[in-house]
């Protein structure tokens, strides 16, 4: 019975979102803390610079 219960409270609120795309400042606000922590743990600065690089090319076109 919790596992209904639960289920049905999951569908409630997916109803309540909308969909569609995410703006792309809020979209880089959500990403740009975990690439910063994985730059700092991993050392891969040159991989986040490309992969930033990347996107700053995807937004402008």
């Amino acid at each position: 019975m919790a596992t209904r219960a639960r289920g049905h409270r999951a569908a409630d609120v997916s109803v309540g979102q909308r969909s569609g795309r995410r703006h792309p400042l809020v979209a880089a606000a959500m990403a740009l803390p975990p690439a910063a922590l994985l730059t700092i743990v991993f050392g891969g600065w040159e991989a986040v610079v490309t992969q930033a690089s990347s996107v700053a090319g995807m937004l402008g076109r």
